[in-house]
């Protein structure tokens, strides 16, 4: 829970109004639910099971602490797959994608030959990735108006690029960009690129990051920025300096920002994602994690007055430190089945462990059935009678001693 939910959080959507909540600071939900839990459930939800003349013992609370458990990690696997259906594909070794950005004034149509796929796309507009196999591919032909122009492919298949395409009163011009990003951006970060669709060439920078000096129709290298925050573009130019504040861009998102203009009424951009910003909100982990605190108040409070008051006076140290030491075995676990599973699959790890919950819970329901309870002021009566006894024997062994000594 401490490591792959906040992993799981780092693909997910954390706008609350005007809250921006980064993904660690979900684990802030747990201690927070402890706290309101732990009096509820001993002022109101004990109370009414034992109105209702159930017994509910701690083996049997510590018994549902480990099913709620289990369940906890079956809403997270249900979490996950939303997320998944939002992830990005990205090519196969033998792939290769091509997404179009029109950055003219009119329409531009796109035939992939050999008559492969035709796409048209509208002035200051872009497609989706679109897939190929690398070795169907060989070229491209685009026509916007009464211009056209044809461009020879030839690259290794694997990876992802931008048809940039522009138009002037005699030609169309066309640059491929290699889009280097393979894995959406981890821990809500985003990753920013620029494209100069101006005639001159010009200077970029993003808050505190500088882009360098970009070319007309050259594209920057990806910078990482942390998610959700806005920062203050500035383009210099021959004539003119300018710049606007960007808008807040989505959590884990990756996108391609055009300049389009440059002046004294200020700086004008186009925004592309070329990775689409995470859309399932974090507020969805909440019930996970409210069921897995329900699970703790039972099972840990429980399990910790258990150890303690079942154990004799000289052994509850000892059992104490034996209920603590189980974390530390279950994280060892967790490495081992993690390690070993081999899932590709994140919420197939989730229900792999709600099945080991199960299982155990299972498990330990049988053993909990035979178990027999003692009464803790017996056992401290029966060892206070055993040292009583234990006193007295060894003064009659000291009488003896010593009636002896003076015998003699």
């Amino acid at each position: 829970q401490g490591s792959r939910w906040t992993l799981q959080a780092t693909t997910m959507d954390g706008n609350f109004v005007a809250i921006q909540i980064q993904p660690d600071q979900m684990q802030t939900v747990n201690p927070i639910l402890i706290i309101v839990m732990v009096p509820v459930v001993d002022g109101v939800v004990y109370p009414l099971i034992k109105k209702c003349k159930i017994n509910f013992t701690p083996l049997k609370k510590i018994t549902v602490g480990m099913f709620l458990a289990s369940l906890a990690f079956v809403a997270a696997a249900l979490v996950q797959v939303q997320i998944d259906k939002t992830l990005p594909v990205f090519p196969a070794a033998g792939q290769s994608q091509i997404k179009v950005i029109n950055l003219a004034t009119g329409d531009a149509t796109v035939q992939f030959q050999p008559q492969l796929q035709s796409v048209n796309v509208a002035s200051m507009a872009s497609t989706g990735y679109m897939t190929f196999e690398t070795s169907q591919l060989k070229s491209v032909n685009i026509t916007s108006g009464n211009k056209s122009i044809s461009e020879t492919i030839n690259w290794p298949g694997g990876n992802r690029h931008t048809l940039a395409i522009k138009t002037n009163a005699t030609d169309i011009a066309a640059e491929f960009l290699l889009d280097n990003v393979t894995s959406k951006p981890e821990e809500g970060n985003n990753l920013i690129r620029f494209i100069n669709n101006l005639p001159d060439t010009i200077n970029v920078t993003m808050g505190d990051t500088s882009f360098g000096n970009l070319k007309s129709l050259s594209a920057s290298n990806y910078e990482l920025f942390p998610g959700g925050r806005k920062d203050e573009v500035t383009v210099i130019t021959n004539s003119e300096s300018c710049s606007v504040v960007s808008k807040a861009l989505g959590f884990g998102s990756a996108y391609t920002i055009v300049i389009n203009k440059c002046s004294a009424e200020g700086l004008h951009i186009e925004y592309f994602d070329d990775i689409p910003p995470n859309t399932v909100h974090m507020a969805w982990q909440i019930p996970q994690y409210f069921i897995l605190t329900c699970a703790e108040v039972v099972f840990s409070v429980t399990g910790l007055e258990f150890s303690y008051s079942q154990a004799p006076s000289n052994m509850k140290a000892v059992l104490q430190a034996g209920w603590l030491l189980t974390v530390a075995v279950g994280n060892i676990i967790v490495l081992i089945v993690a390690g070993a599973s081999k899932l590709s699959e994140q919420w197939a790890e989730y229900v792999l462990f709600a099945a080991l919950l199960l299982a155990v819970c299972i498990i330990f329901a049988v053993m909990a059935y035979f178990y027999t309870y003692v009464d803790p002021n017996e056992i401290e009566a029966q060892f206070d009678e055993e040292e009583k006894k234990q006193v007295k024997k060894d003064q009659q062994v000291h009488e003896k001693q010593a009636e002896a000594d003076s015998q003699m």
